[in-house]
């Protein structure tokens, strides 16, 4: 017969034991977090392609950005959700080295809902729904390109590979809220990206589409390079210049003329057969 008193005895006992699990989990949050913390102090080693890393060197030791990681862990550290995740927020140097860059598209700043931001400007992952602004841009393509078949999804690491940069002027947003990591120190780091590349290279065509990437015009050498500008792709403002500007097929006149392979706008597959 069992008496009350084991059965209290052993109500305790399992108390104390799913306190201590309790008390394991925090444990083991807090040193995830705390990994979080200190893997955005090495991120550039980790996921800074190299051929963009040694142009960089110079720009990520100082201050301006130390205190932008700086602001990074602390968000991280309120729980706040960081997009794209830490491993993507490089992805542009990955899939386009410094030596193979043909084209740079400037974006704002990254998508800012779950399983969208890829670091990557106007392109989601695989799976993930159009955004207006990728639907108006591949519109676009249809309208220069009649050949050209929209896919089925909005993932644009196939124009990467080809040598586009998609460069987001802000490299992070804080989920849900647009805007939300301007003027932290991402735009005076993207600057720098542009210059190099005006300074370092030669035909390169910048398309600029937009108030804010207009900015950036300042940054380029134009008689070394190609600048096409019109309005932003956004359903907002795509009807005021972008549809109907033919930046598509402008650039690649511009780097046939230059001597230099074209891009394939069609060539967009799944980025497992890249």
């Amino acid at each position: 017969m069992t008496r009350l008193t084991n059965f209290f005895k052993r109500k305790s006992e399992l108390e104390t034991s799913q306190e201590n699990s309790s008390k394991i989990e925090k444990k083991r949050k807090k040193i995830e977090d705390e990994q979080d913390t200190k893997s955005f102090k090495d991120l550039e080693d980790k996921y800074l392609h190299e051929s963009w890393s040694c142009m960089l060197k110079s720009e990520i030791e100082k201050p301006y950005f130390k205190r932008l990681k700086h602001f990074l862990e602390e968000e991280l550290k309120r729980g706040k959700t960081i997009f794209p995740p830490k491993h993507l927020i490089y992805s542009w140097s990955n899939y386009c080295s410094f030596d193979q860059i043909k084209i740079v598209i400037i974006g704002q700043d990254p998508y800012h809902n779950y399983d969208q931001a890829m670091g990557l400007c106007f392109s989601v992952p695989m799976g993930t729904i159009l955004p207006p602004s990728l639907k108006n841009i591949f519109k676009e393509l249809k309208s220069e390109y009649s050949d050209f078949e929209i896919p089925n999804h909005g993932c644009l690491y196939g124009w990467a590979k080809q040598g586009v940069l998609l460069l987001n002027a802000t490299l992070t947003v804080e989920a849900h809220k647009a805007y939300s990591h301007t003027k932290k120190g991402w735009e005076e780091f993207t600057d720098k990206i542009i210059t190099c590349i005006s300074n370092n290279r030669q035909n390169v065509v910048f398309m600029l589409w937009g108030g804010h990437a207009q900015q950036k015009e300042k940054l380029i050498k134009s008689d070394c390079h190609c600048i096409l500008k019109s309005a932003h792709p956004s359903p907002l403002s795509a009807s005021r210049g972008f549809l109907g500007n033919n930046h598509f097929i402008k650039a690649n006149e511009y780097l046939n003329q230059k001597g230099i392979k074209e891009i394939d706008w069609s060539f967009l597959p799944n980025r497992e057969n890249l």
